[in-house]
């Protein structure tokens, strides 16, 4: 029986080894190419080490894909979107969750229906609104229409009822108000589920391309996907430099994702356990 477990087990690293080569070979091949020259990124069949680590490609980059501003712009898009919308999905959550609001059932059901709709059917309406109130060309458009998300509110809400109704009422005992009590006990006790929402926000912030395609139109309000898309097309026959160009892209969402791993896999956990 030990034995069959022990098969059993590294049959099972093998295929997740397996798996993880899989995953992450894309990865490797656009970090490897973007160190690679323009003729041995052509050679046949493909090196799989650089010869030399050919740090030109970036330097070119940074020079001629104006990539300050787009990273500027993208910054402030990615952090304003996020504070605003932890804002409102606290708000929100802590409103289903704790508060004796008229009809809040059916405004759970009809929120659970959203989130049955995919985004492609509602950009027609989101780009007339923001053409109607005069956004379009202007980072506000990239800003406003995601500032509340029902499922991060669901999410968020599930998390608050799992703390413990006695706790809330004995804070109304001892004269705490309902936003004291949101801010100082329940905020705090939600810690990895708002930092996985965050999470999940500035990835799909940062990495967001088809609306800011849609919205904005001069160079100036680019953000990063855009330009560099913008810039890809450009250089489309340079394929090092484009990976260059995707290797700086991605920078950012791996290392706010590495530092905030822990805590993803904390929330998963503590999600299970409640559950």
């Amino acid at each position: 029986m030990k034995k069959q477990g022990f098969v059993k087990s590294v049959v099972r690293y093998i295929i997740l080894i397996i798996l993880s080569i899989i995953m992450f070979f894309p990865f490797y091949w656009m970090i490897i190419t973007a160190f690679k020259t323009f003729g041995e990124a052509m050679l046949f069949p493909p090196t799989m080490v650089p010869e030399s680590l050919y740090t030109s490609n970036f330097i070119t980059v940074l020079y001629e894909a104006d990539i300050m501003r787009y990273m500027i712009n993208s910054l402030i898009v990615t952090v304003s979107q996020l504070i605003a919308c932890l804002i409102i999905t606290i708000l929100g959550a802590f409103a289903l969750a704790r508060l004796n609001i008229k009809g809040k059932n059916l405004i759970l059901a009809f929120m659970l229906s959203l989130t049955m709709i995919p985004f492609e059917l509602i950009v027609l309406t989101n780009f007339r609104t923001i053409i109607n109130i005069g956004l379009h060309d202007n980072l506000l458009a990239l800003i406003i229409p995601f500032v509340a998300n029902v499922f991060y509110v669901i999410i968020l809400r599930n998390n608050f009822l799992a703390s413990s109704s006695a706790l809330y009422y004995s804070a109304k005992i001892d004269g705490a108000s309902d936003s004291r009590y949101l801010w100082k006990i329940l905020v705090p006790l939600s810690k990895p589920t708002l930092i996985s929402i965050a999470l999940f926000n500035v990835i799909a912030s940062w990495n967001s391309f088809m609306w800011p395609f849609l919205v904005i139109n001069s160079p100036r309000n680019r953000t990063w996907p855009f330009g560099l898309f913008a810039f890809a097309t450009e250089q489309w026959t340079n394929v090092p430099l484009t990976m260059a160009a995707s290797t700086i892209t991605i920078l950012p969402v791996f290392v706010f994702f590495t530092l905030m791993r822990k805590h993803l896999v904390k929330s998963v956990y503590q999600g299970g356990i409640k559950s």
